[in-house]
């Protein structure tokens, strides 16, 4: 059933960017609808006593369409390929119990090899909740790709895929 709808996910994906024309990375990286069912890729947790608490602090889940999966298997990320930073506050009780708080943000990187500037990706990231709400659009390269840049090895993606 799980490859079925990896495959589901993966043809859902090409169809929303086959639209796309090349030369026209500036088109809106769309909300990734439904990334939650996605294969999750790994979760991670920075605490208050990191140094980037304060900027990237919470819960950070990855997770990735059937494509991408592909790229975290043998490093080459296909066209097609999304992958989805869902960052959520971290949420520490009087007993020390941590659980997930209020969603920050959803970061998304889709493969789009028209995106020459940006090493063949397309950034967004959606604020809280909203499905509309951007925070990157034309400011990739200063928001997104100089941080990526450093991962060029592994196609600009920081995240392995965990076993």
């Amino acid at each position: 059933m799980r490859k079925k709808y990896v495959v589901f996910s993966a043809l859902l994906t090409l169809f929303a960017f086959s639209s796309r024309k090349p030369g026209t990375h500036n088109v809106p990286v769309p909300y990734p609808e439904g990334f939650r069912n996605w294969v999750h890729v790994k979760t991670g947790l920075i605490g208050p006593k990191s140094k980037i608490f304060a900027q990237f602090g919470g819960f950070h889940h990855i997770y990735a369409n059937g494509p991408a999966l592909i790229g975290y298997q043998n490093g080459k990320f296909p066209e097609g390929s999304v992958i989805v930073f869902d960052k959520l506050e971290m949420v520490e009780d009087s007993s020390g119990n941590i659980s997930e708080g209020k969603r920050k943000w959803v970061d998304v990187m889709v493969k789009d090899a028209a995106a020459d500037s940006t090493g063949g990706w397309s950034f967004e990231e959606f604020t809280g909740n909203s499905r509309t709400d951007r925070a990157v659009r034309n400011q990739a390269i200063v928001k997104c790709y100089n941080c990526h840049a450093v991962r060029k090895v592994n196609d600009f993606v920081f995240s392995e895929l965990k076993e």
